[in-house]
């Protein structure tokens, strides 16, 4: 019997036992793939509509145009002296990437499953791409955003931009990075636990609440602060804002205490992540 020679071979699969290895030289071998899987996340999502992408602009403007009309409008709460329509535009442009991360990508394992049977190839390559993908979504968002405020200053709105601005790729990488390392997360226990997809999806729409989406921090009762200050995402939103408003709160502690929870978060995504890829086939 003759004994094939491996040399000749250009690589060779061998398990990977670094929990911490997010494996990106192997995923920039991968690039192609990876491009693909952001192509098909993008333009799946609304293939076969009649108004395609125009759908990127209609969602935002329909959820602002609600709760401006339902909390600024019937409930009178406070803006902070910012128009409710950009208001609410700012928040919902942030929340909606980190939400939309966290949802797509807790269910890697199980949505593509047989995809995973088949092939192998980094499997931190698709929730990457779900991260990219809704960065373009999160462009978009931004741009609608950024028209509607221009719009305002023109009109002569009291809207005064500062330094925080600069803040602003800093704020993005911690909404992707914070949504991929909770969605890796759960991903790696649905393979087990499928009802933690149900409770993602509603402790989400729920979480939203408890952020500075609704109301501004400096309007949250004195009793339900803490809660406030204990969700991540609240120091995010609120430099996002005060960056283009200048009223709000913005507080180095707030931003560090976000930034400090997304790197924790992160790290221990993707040690369960990795851990899970290894046998996830076994429980899926």
């Amino acid at each position: 019997m003759q004994v094939a020679d491996t040399k000749k071979y250009a690589s060779a699969i061998v398990p990977k036992d670094a929990l911490f290895d997010l494996r990106l030289k192997e995923i920039w071998r991968y690039r192609d793939l990876l491009l693909l899987f952001v192509k098909r996340d993008f333009v799946a999502k609304y293939k076969q509509t009649v108004l395609g992408p125009v759908w990127f602009f209609i969602q935002p403007i329909f959820q602002t145009a609600i709760l401006a009309l339902v909390f600024a409008g019937m409930a009178s709460l406070s803006t902070d002296g910012i128009p409710p329509i950009l208001f609410y535009l700012a928040g919902i442009t942030c929340w909606n990437y980190f939400a939309n991360c966290l949802r797509t990508t807790s269910n890697t394992f199980t949505a593509n499953a047989s995809l995973f049977g088949k092939v192998y190839f980094p499997r931190a390559v698709t929730p990457l791409s779900i991260i990219i993908s809704n960065l373009i979504q999160f462009g978009i968002g931004l741009v609608l955003f950024l028209l509607l405020y221009l719009y305002f200053v023109v009109t002569g709105a009291d809207l005064l931009p500062n330094t925080s601005l600069l803040l602003l790729p800093v704020l993005i990488v911690l909404m992707g990075l914070m949504g991929l390392g909770l969605g890796m997360l759960v991903s790696a226990m649905t393979t087990k636990y499928r009802d933690l997809q149900y409770l993602v999806d509603f402790g989400v729409q729920l979480l939203m609440y408890a952020t500075p989406v609704i109301l501004p921090l400096s309007a949250v009762p004195d009793k339900y602060r803490p809660l406030m200050l204990a969700n991540p995402m609240t120091g995010i939103i609120e430099t996002f804002k005060y960056g283009f408003f200048s009223t709000g709160t913005f507080s180095w502690e707030l931003l560090g205490y976000s930034a400090g929870f997304t790197i924790v978060v992160f790290l221990l995504g993707l040690v369960v992540f990795n851990y899970t890829e290894k046998n996830f086939m076994d429980t899926v």
